[in-house]
């Protein structure tokens, strides 16, 4: 996407946009949603209106090549270098973004207004690192009381698209398949938690219009006396985690701590940081020694063959 965005910023001959359709789009790793086509506008030298966009997804899918585009980027590692990088950052220290996205007949469209705002999608899209969390982002327009598109990267894309397209199939082979939009997703959020098999650190929940544990949740905690989030919160995430270990529930790891920790203070447990994890195995402990089985022996009495064995010797 960068080298698309960067390349895109030299173009100087009207009426030309950029199409990423569908043959080249995976679908949503939330919600298995399909993609739709995204459409790259340099707005200074291209317009693309209602009636542009309507033209243009009557020709959807293209199919006929009339060639291959070379496309240089030669610059965008030069700028990404750290000297040129600070240069380019104080050189539009002053400046907001100009771009825009919006959705126009089926179609995702990013106009960038200027070259420099196109190279700076570019640019921020090439710096983006998912090695520290799993993922990361960065927002394409400026804020207005919330944001219309980012760019997001995430180090286990294609497993989690895998996990939303089985999670989507399961919901909508239901004979009471959600049939907006909207409740179709919540329903393959939550069974995508059932197919990764971690749908038990939904810790917090709803029951109606009331905060409550998460159904498989509240199943697991159970094993440690603890019935509802007044009785977590009255335990604790550290004690709560140890009743579960003494229980020795199947498939209890750290993720189960955290999760109690997040739900307690409204967090997502990913977000827990590295000093407090430290801090709450610090409170925890080592768990205790197990005790060995002692296997006792079974006495077996000796089988009798009722077969003649013959045995030839030859010398």
């Amino acid at each position: 996407m960068s080298r698309l965005l960067w390349g895109l910023s030299y173009q100087a001959r009207p009426g030309t946009v950029l199409v990423i359709d569908r043959e080249f789009l995976m679908p949503t790793p939330f919600d298995a949603d399909p993609a739709d086509p995204i459409v790259l506008v340099p707005e200074w030298c291209t317009r693309l209106d209602e009636r542009g966009a309507a033209q243009l997804k009557a020709q959807l899918p293209l199919r006929n090549s009339m060639g291959t585009v070379r496309w240089q980027t030669f610059g965008l590692e030069r700028t990404l270098e750290p000297r040129a990088y600070d240069q380019w950052c104080e050189g539009r220290r002053h400046r907001s973004g100009a771009g825009h996205i919006s959705r126009r007949r089926g179609l995702l469209v990013l106009t960038a207004r200027t070259p420099d705002d196109c190279r700076q999608w570019a640019l921020d899209a090439a710096r983006l690192d998912s090695a520290r969390y799993g993922t990361d982002h960065v927002y394409l327009d400026a804020w207005d009381q919330g944001h219309d598109g980012e760019i997001q990267i995430f180090r286990r894309f294609r497993p989690m698209v895998s996990v939303a397209e089985q999670a989507r199939a399961q919901v909508l082979s239901r004979d009471d398949a959600p049939s907006t939009p909207s409740s179709l997703r919540a329903a393959v959020w939550d069974e995508a938690e059932s197919v990764r098999g971690d749908a038990h650190l939904r810790i917090r929940g709803w029951s109606g219009n009331v905060p409550a544990l998460g159904a498989a949740a509240a199943e697991m905690l159970a094993r440690a006396d603890v019935h509802s989030l007044d009785d977590l919160a009255e335990v604790g995430a550290v004690e709560t985690y140890r009743r579960l270990r003494e229980a020795a529930v199947d498939g209890l790891n750290l993720e189960m701590l955290w999760a109690l920790e997040g739900a307690l203070t409204y967090r997502d447990r990913r977000w827990i940081s590295a000093e407090r994890r430290r801090e709450l195995i610090a409170e925890l402990g080592p768990a205790p020694a197990a005790v060995p089985v002692r296997r006792r022996r079974r006495y077996r009495a000796p089988v009798r063959s009722s077969h003649a064995v013959t045995v030839n010797t030859r010398h």
